[in-house]
């Protein structure tokens, strides 16, 4: 790891050459990509050289010990051997955890999916409780979301919700939020204070540039027709919204939201690349985790990631063992003890795969 290590801080202080290299100062576009590689790596050259002075300090504390004449003396050297030895050993984990491979996506901003489930207008109403519970968390970490498309059925309930968050670092966040979200409550019609279990679909798409995915327009095929409001009633009388289908993949995006059709078709477009994008990084995973499986053998996984249940005031992630008894916090964005666990989890399985960059 060490030699890792130093060929990083080599390639740090081989970009640090280069931007100062007149010849290529003069090109701004070079100049930008070397600069943010550059600043990729500060963090854990910085960290590196703090470790090799630790060591530095470590070498000359046990020689101390090493020649100390009188009991106070050992007692001191010792002390100060003890405490560099752990605070070593922590910046070496820190700094392993630093090389563990980066999701290229995690600075992405995000596009978020959520679909009503199983369970009828209750699953529509949760549909529209998760919409809230991200737009919270999004504000908390002063985001920006932006609606793109809502299919509401009417009385609060949505059959589907689109939506964009802007941020740094959103889908590096948000990214453990996809998969099938259950909740169990009383709904507001069950007049016999009957528990019903009801789910929604939650997708979190990383927002791609077109130079990362190659779409082939002449395989879109594009349909207009009038946006709808609640109850499915159309508001308008022109072919404003847009329908884009991927003939390949057989993958269909809507966008009505917009004023007008090219914009609705952009806003589409914008989203397909990015659900291609995820299906290709999907099927990647899925031929790793088949083959990790004919090596170690299968596990049964449930569907879904999450359980909120109402009557119990429990908040559960199934994929952790994790519990939340502060429901109605979680309801308002406070996701952060969920997805910090997430984060250690998904380090600790990369660490136990012996996976550095």
């Amino acid at each position: 790891m060490l030699e890792k290590l130093a060929e990083v801080e080599s390639r740090y202080l081989e970009l640090e050459d280069m931007m100062g290299d007149p010849t290529i100062a003069s090109d701004y576009e070079k100049v930008a990509v070397l600069a943010k590689e550059r600043a990729s790596l500060q963090a854990i050259v910085h960290a590196f050289r703090q470790y090799q002075r630790g060591a530095a300090e470590l070498d000359d504390a046990r020689e101390l010990l090493g020649e100390a004449d009188d009991a106070e003396m050992r007692e001191l050297a010792a002390e100060e051997v003890a405490e560099l030895e752990a605070s070593n050993a922590e910046l070496l984990e820190k700094l392993r955890l630093m090389l563990l491979p980066k999701d290229p996506r995690d600075s992405k901003n995000v596009i978020v999916e959520i679909r009503a489930g199983a369970g009828g207008d209750e699953a529509g109403i949760f549909a529209g409780d998760l919409m809230r519970l991200y737009t919270r968390y999004a504000e908390s970490n002063k985001w920006k979301v932006e609606t793109l498309d809502v299919n509401e059925q009417g009385n609060g309930v949505f059959k589907n919700i689109t939506f964009e968050i802007k941020g740094e670092g959103a889908f590096s966040r948000l990214k453990y939020e996809s998969g099938v979200h259950r909740v169990q409550r009383v709904p507001t019609t069950e007049s016999q204070g009957r528990i019903h279990t009801s789910t929604a679909t939650v997708a979190v798409l990383a927002e791609m540039d077109e130079v990362d995915v190659q779409l082939d327009m002449s395989e879109v095929e594009t349909q207009v027709f009038r946006s709808r409001g609640a109850g499915g009633q159309s508001v308008n009388t022109t072919d404003s919204a847009v329908r884009l289908i991927h003939k390949p993949t057989g993958v269909v995006v809507e966008m009505q939201d917009e004023r007008s059709q090219l914009q609705n078709k952009l806003r589409a477009k914008q989203v397909l690349i990015a659900r291609l994008y995820e299906a290709e990084v999907e099927r990647q995973r899925s031929e790793r985790e088949a083959e990790r499986r004919g090596q170690v053998g299968s596990g049964d996984r449930s569907e879904k990631i999450r359980t909120y249940n109402y009557p119990q005031g429990r908040v559960t992630d199934h994929r952790i063992n994790y519990s939340s008894y502060n429901l109605p916090a979680v309801m308002d964005g406070e996701l952060d003890a969920f997805i910090d666990q997430l984060a250690t989890q998904e380090q600790a399985e990369q660490l136990a795969a012996g996976t550095l960059n």
